[in-house]
């Protein structure tokens, strides 16, 4: 709603000045079917060259998330810890018993309580990777983070990649426009023995070119880049959550001290309250027993 809001203003702000001022839309609107072929054509044509079909689809996929904000609320960040409680509660009780939710998941009675985690495969893979090599002994806290670090970079830097090809596709916009520019002063001096009247417009005309490439890299592209960026980093917080609590557990701390250090480490508007996620830790404690 904000992003949807934000376009609104953009376009009233922009425009609304323009009228305001005594600008005539004609113009605009009569180049701007021409103009955007150009440089709205140029810009996805090298959008397309520069990534592969896959990181396309992808990107394409990511713009809804510029209206829909980042995929982990608050109540997911709870949800994440009471899942991660149980799986270490029952690890250290139950050790064969925790390897049927680990080796399937998907049909895991844990993992279905939270359906949105259990969609999740990089969250489901990351948490049972992890309990299963630890479970295979290989349970170095240093070791293990290392390892940790190296993946949650590489899915990091797949899911930045949408803001980094728009960022790019917004700062070529710009010297789009002035190519359209340049073409429309080019069909201009086609008309120089034409009288002023006429010229004018031609030349107003061109210059649309120049105000597109840029009002679309500044006011719709980079924004929508930025926004993508934002909420990849925000969205971080969640995979990093999975990290500190397992290595926590890996440290030795008890079930419930490993969850304390996932609440405090998750960002202030999205940490549940210490009363709040006791509050959930006892239903399931009363569910289990």
């Amino acid at each position: 709603m904000v992003g949807l809001i934000g376009i609104a203003v953009v376009f009233a702000m922009v425009f609304g000045g323009y009228l305001a001022a005594g600008g005539k839309m004609a113009i605009i609107l009569k180049s701007l079917p021409f103009e955007m072929m150009m440089i709205g054509g140029a810009a996805v044509g090298a959008f397309l060259i520069s990534n592969d079909l896959g990181e396309v689809k992808h990107t394409v996929k990511d713009i809804g998330k510029v209206f829909k904000g980042p995929k982990w609320k608050p109540e997911d960040y709870r949800d994440l810890l009471c899942l991660l409680f149980s799986l270490i509660r029952m690890a250290r009780t139950d050790p064969v018993g925790v390897e049927q939710h680990v080796e399937e998941p998907e049909n895991s009675s844990l993992f279905a309580k939270y359906p949105k985690i259990q969609s999740d495969h990089e969250a489901v893979e990351l948490i049972c990777d992890t309990l299963r090599s630890a479970a295979m002994n290989y349970d170095d806290p240093l070791q293990v983070e290392v390892v940790l670090e190296k993946r949650m970079e590489a899915l990091f830097r797949h899911r930045m990649h949408s803001s980094h090809a728009l960022q790019t596709a917004a700062d070529g916009l710009p010297a789009l426009g002035i190519v359209a520019a340049v073409l429309g002063v080019i069909k201009t001096m086609g008309s120089i023995d034409q009288p002023p009247e006429i010229l004018g417009k031609l030349i107003g005309g061109a210059l649309v070119g120049t105000f597109l490439g840029v009002f679309l890299a500044y006011c719709l592209v980079g924004p929508f880049a930025s926004k993508l960026k934002a909420i990849a980093e925000e969205d971080e917080h969640f995979y990093q959550l999975i990290k500190e609590v397992l290595l926590a557990n890996l440290h030795n701390h008890s079930a419930a001290m490993c969850i304390e250090v996932g609440r405090q480490n998750t960002p202030a508007h999205n940490r549940p309250g210490f009363s709040e996620l006791e509050d959930a830790l006892r239903e399931l404690k009363q569910a289990a027993a």
